[in-house]
């Protein structure tokens, strides 16, 4: 099995950014957990971050020629505002899982809104970067 692990913009700041919301855990520390969690449930595991919406798309739709089984996501702030990545998930048709660190149901009412979550076969949020490992076993347990 693979996974694609997707994290958008500002992704790559955590540890610095806004630690009262994402916590001090850095973006190395989180990867290290995804790459030890799937090499404990063996399955292959590719993990990828940018601040470009662009970037996100493309690799979405490489997953498909890669043969990916499952995609793992965290837009960022893409939620609530790309159609593209959307449509790029729809595309596909491989089954993916959104997730955000903090429960964004619960903050500003412009995150009340994820496209994402219309094509996502489950979201999760609020469960701090376990929620990662969470959406790896949803995918690896064939989405029960």
């Amino acid at each position: 099995m693979k996974i694609l692990v997707l994290n958008g913009p500002n992704l790559n700041m955590l540890g610095i950014r806004e630690p009262g919301i994402y916590g001090t855990e850095t973006y190395d520390t989180l990867i290290e957990k995804i790459k030890k969690h799937a090499e404990e449930k063996n399955v292959e595991v590719v993990c990828k971050q940018s601040n470009h919406e662009g970037d996100l798309v493309d690799w979405i739709q490489e997953a498909f020629f890669d043969k990916t089984d499952g995609i793992v996501i965290n837009p960022g702030a893409y939620t609530h505002t790309s159609v593209a990545i959307l449509d790029a998930v729809k595309a596909v048709k491989i089954p993916t899982v959104e997730i955000h660190i903090s429960k964004v149901e619960e903050r500003e009412d412009f995150r009340q809104i994820s496209y994402i979550s219309l094509a996502a076969a489950k979201t999760i949020t609020g469960k701090g970067t376990d929620g990662y490992i969470e959406a790896m076993d949803f995918l690896i347990d064939g989405q029960n």
